[in-house]
């Protein structure tokens, strides 16, 4: 087992634990994009933003993966959601990142 599986599998059993922290579940995305399991990491990236809709790193993330799989409307879809998100929880940071990831899809 590669010591990225074996960080997944960490991930896993402390979700299953019943954990609650948005990281949880946006690190395990994270961790299936850079095995190249990119449909698995999407797929776990809409699981975050459904159960966590205001953590704003997954809109990001998210409209980047949609991107790298040539899905562009869906990466638009992604972004645009994270912007609304962004400055709905004031985050001026996660805004300007947003913006300009939108910008280089038009």
């Amino acid at each position: 087992m590669t010591t990225n599986s074996k960080r997944l599998e960490l991930l896993d059993k402390k979700i299953a634990a019943g954990g609650d922290d948005p990281f949880l579940f946006y690190a395990r995305a994270l961790e299936l994009r850079s095995l190249g399991q990119l449909e698995d990491a999407l797929a776990a990236f809409d699981e975050v933003a459904q159960r966590y809709p205001s953590y704003v790193p997954t809109f990001l993330m998210a409209g980047q993966l949609a991107t790298e799989l040539d899905r562009t409307e869906d990466a638009r879809n992604w972004l645009s959601r994270g912007l609304k998100v962004a400055i709905a929880e004031g985050d001026e940071h996660a805004r300007s990142e947003l913006s300009s990831a939108l910008d280089t899809l038009e």
